[in-house]
This record gives C-alpha cells, sequence and structure tokens, in this order.
C-alpha cells in the first residue's frame, strides 16, 4: 500500500503542493480556511509526517527516551515504575511524543545508548532514573547538552532539571509512628544499594531510629523482588534480636514478607509489624492490608515528562530546574500494631 505523499494531499485538497506544505507545516503564507481544507484532506487519506525527513531537516523527534539499568524481569513486577510511565505517557500523548524505553546491562551500556541517541538524533529528550552517588550520566548529559530531566535529587543532580520528593521525611515519620506503637526492633529491607534514594532512605532510618530510642535496627539490602524480599525477611526474623516490625522498599517485598510470616507461625500484626513503601493494590486487598507510605507516583511522573517538555522547548532555559513533589504519607492499616513482646 502506497503511503500517502504531500503531492497527494495537495491534489486532495485542490490546492499547490507549496500551498499544503504551508499548512501541515502550521506556517504562514496560506488562509485559515485553506489550512483546515489541508488538514481535512491530509486526515482523510491518512497521511502522516515523514520523522525522518523532519529529522534531517533540524526539527524534532518527538520522541523521548528513558534507558533502566534494570533486570527486565524486575521491572514487571515493580508498581512504581509502571505507575511512573503511565504518568509520563499521559503527558507525552497530548502533544504527540513517544517515550522509547531501553532495559540496558549497566550503567556503562547506559552511557552507550545516551551517545548513541545523541549522535543519532533519535530522541527529543531524556528521562534519567536511579540516580547514583558520582553519577557519570549527569557529567555526560551536561556534555552532550541534551535535554533531561532527573528522577531524584535535589543533591547530585548537577545542573539537569530534576523532581524530587523528600524520602527522608517519610522515612522519619515511618519510624516514628512504629516508635508511637511500642516498637523498639525494626528491621528495614532495602532496595539497591548503590541508588542515591536508597542510601537516603537509610541515613534517615538510622538517624530516625536513634531519635527515637530504637534499640536494635538491621538494614538488608535486595533488588526489590519477592525472592530477595522473602530472604531478607529470613535473615530478620532468625537473628537473635529479631525485629517486632520490618519496613520494606516496595509492596512486591512486603507481600513477600508477610507469607514469611505466615512460614514461620508469625502473626501479623500481632507477631510483627509490616510497612510497605509506595502503597499499590496489593497492599490494599491482601489481608491483612498492609500499613504503607502512599504517592501519587502518576503524578510524579506526569511532572517529571511535563518538565522534560518545558526543557525540550526553551532549549534547556527553564526558571525552575527543581521541582519538589508531595512527600509520601503514611496510611495505616491492619499490618502495624502495639508489639506483644
Amino acid at each position: 500500500m502506497k503511503r500517502p505523499t504531500i503531492s497527494d494531499v495537495a491534489q486532495r485538497a485542490g490546492v499547490s503542493i507549496s500551498a499544503a506544505s504551508f499548512a501541515l507545516n502550521g506556517r504562514p503564507g496560506v488562509s485559515d480556511r485553506t489550512r483546515q481544507r489541508v488538514l481535512e484532506a491530509a486526515d482523510e487519506i491518512g497521511w502522516h509526517r515523514n520523522s525522518a525527513a523532519r529529522v534531517l531537516s533540524g526539527g524534532t523527534t518527538n520522541v523521548i527516551g528513558m534507558a533502566i539499568p534494570r533486570p527486565a524481569a524486575t521491572l514487571g513486577v515493580e508498581p512504581f515504575f509502571m505507575e511512573l510511565v503511565s504518568g509520563i505517557e499521559s503527558v507525552l500523548a497530548t502533544p504527540g511524543y513517544a517515550l522509547m524505553m531501553q532495559v540496558v546491562a549497566s550503567v556503562d551500556a547506559e552511557l552507550k545508548v545516551y551517545r548513541s541517541w545523541w549522535g543519532e538524533h533519535r530522541v527529543d529528550g531524556i528521562i534519567v532514573v536511579d540516580l547514583r552517588g558520582d553519577d557519570p550520566r549527569v557529567g555526560l548529559l551536561e556534555q552532550l547538552g541534551l535535554p533531561a530531566v532527573v528522577v531524584g535529587g535535589p543533591a547530585d543532580v548537577g545542573t539537569l532539571p530534576h523532581v524530587w520528593a523528600d524520602d527522608a521525611a517519610a522515612a522519619a515519620e515511618t519510624v516514628g509512628y512504629l516508635a508511637a506503637l511500642g516498637h523498639r526492633r525494626i528491621g528495614r529491607v532495602a532496595g539497591l544499594p548503590d541508588l542515591l534514594h536508597t542510601r537516603r532512605r537509610d541515613e534517615a532510618f538510622r538517624e530516625a531510629s536513634t531519635r527515637y530510642g530504637i534499640e536494635s535496627i538491621e538494614v538488608v539490602h535486595t533488588d526489590y523482588t519477592g525472592l530477595e524480599g522473602a530472604q531478607a525477611t529470613r535473615r530478620l526474623l532468625t537473628s537473635p534480636e529479631r525485629p517486632t516490625a520490618i519496613l520494606y522498599d516496595n509492596s512486591i517485598m512486603a507481600v513477600a514478607g508477610m507469607s514469611v510470616a505466615d512460614e514461620m507461625r508469625l502473626s501479623v500484626p500481632t507477631d510483627l509489624s509490616i510497612v510497605a513503601w509506595d502503597d499499590s493494590q496489593l497492599c490494599q486487598v491482601i489481608r491483612p492490608a498492609i500499613t504503607a507510605l502512599a504517592r501519587d507516583v502518576a503524578a510524579y511522573g506526569a511532572r517529571v515528562a511535563q518538565l522534560l517538555l518545558d526543557v525540550v522547548a526553551k532549549n534547556g532555559a527553564v526558571e525552575q530546574r527543581g521541582v519538589e513533589v508531595p512527600a509520601p504519607r503514611l496510611v495505616p492499616r491492619s499490618s502495624t500494631a502495639p508489639p506483644q513482646r
């Protein structure tokens, strides 16, 4: 089937090729009536702009790139990423942008992807996730001059625009809540240790534990999967100073931890209180329902996408380079109670 051309549109609308080109590209030189007739003709015959030609002429690709340095298997069960992407897509869809996601094996591989995207002009901008300490991606993107927005911050982002939430405040609120219930031995099943947000949560957890007089704390790092979440829970629950409460870095691991508690004949919340970071449907439908730190992750993603579109449109000249979204709020449910021992 032959793709419709501007010549076909012009013939359908009864105008010259130059007039059709002006109308389709939003340029002056044709009347509003003619422009409307050309647009209707293009829609009738299914004409679409040639993105390759647009790029060669110095135009935009209408594509936003996001490389993710995590195993693909973990993303499919990670509610946070799915909700974040849904929020990003909700904003990109309106102006006709597409989100191109690529899973990479390492940060070094991600750097190669960025250089390729930049060299081939395949994307108009990049969303950076999973920020690390001394992250080489920040320096490379600054060097390339490729529009980018970091999910995270506000530190360690260089000059890149970023959208962040105060995870430290959420961690402190959770520890304070558990301390108020009477817990003095608290465990934390955390995510990947090299991620900055994991480090900040760890620091906030330890600082809040000291402030509230928690006697015993232990942090176990994982890859965010249910398997490693379960293994970490067994390690904590078989330790000499068994915790009476555990805070998990996502809902998948919290549910896995609840299964381990049942396996060890421990009752939730009588013998063990459980809290999940980032609320999800899982936390709400399981019984007992899981106390969680809730936030509008889709709105977070939407704010990231909107900031990046602003950066692209203004060629980086945005006034607000750091945007803070609301911090997660604690939603108490049936999985937490005063300890019985």
